[in-house]
């Protein structure tokens, strides 16, 4: 029986569903000796809002105080809204673990010598991977790598400002680029195709 991430996928849907999850990527690295199955979630779109608005509640309270507060501040001016964040536990990590193990067990759907199961929020530096991941995270800073050069650079940090039918369009403002000195000149922007997109990441400044 063949792995099959499309099966693997649809399962850890179903299993993350029933614990008010999304999951956002799947990878799955096999070698001769060890093969790892690593599942990304996040809280889904309802509970990603509630976390939201009881994290600004305590922003606005002029008491609330701490190493989260501040951190939440920090995104925030960086362009990450606090409904854009995962909002994960360690605790969700464990029960969609064992939850979703077990079903990869009874179900088969890793053939084969044994493997190991890492469950994880996708962090700030989450991936993109497709035209929502964009939509979603429009105003927010990001990495690009590129398979081809557009403008003589394949490596680009800015804000996404702009998200088109063919691509993206970043702001370089006040992002040094990799490879320069000097950051763009005010108001310099790129248009990025999709299709030379080789990576993209959430890159904000911790």
């Amino acid at each position: 029986m063949a792995l099959s991430l499309e099966q693997i996928r649809r399962t850890a849907d179903r299993v993350a569903a029933s614990h008010g999850l999304d999951v956002v990527e799947i990878e799955y690295l096999g070698g001769s000796k060890q093969r790892v199955l690593r599942v990304f979630i996040e809280q889904n779109a309802a509970q990603r809002a509630r976390r939201a608005e009881e994290a600004a509640a305590k922003l606005r309270d002029e008491a609330a105080a701490g190493e989260e507060q501040s951190l939440l501040q920090h995104l925030a001016s960086e362009g990450v809204a606090l409904d854009q964040l995962a909002w994960v536990t360690h605790e969700d990590c464990e029960r969609f673990s064992r939850d979703f193990g077990t079903v990869i067990d009874v179900e088969e759907l890793v053939p084969g010598a044994e493997y190991t199961l890492e469950v994880s929020s996708p962090g700030l530096d989450r991936k993109l991977a497709t035209r929502a991941d964009y939509e979603r995270f429009q105003a927010s800073p990001v990495k690009v790598r590129t398979f081809t050069p557009v403008a003589g650079n394949r490596h680009w940090l800015g804000k996404l400002i702009e998200v088109r039918p063919e691509g993206i369009v970043l702001d370089l403002t006040a992002k040094k680029q990799k490879g320069s000195k000097k950051g763009p000149a005010s108001g310099q922007t790129v248009e990025i195709a999709f299709a030379n997109i080789e990576k993209a990441n959430l890159a904000p400044e911790i």
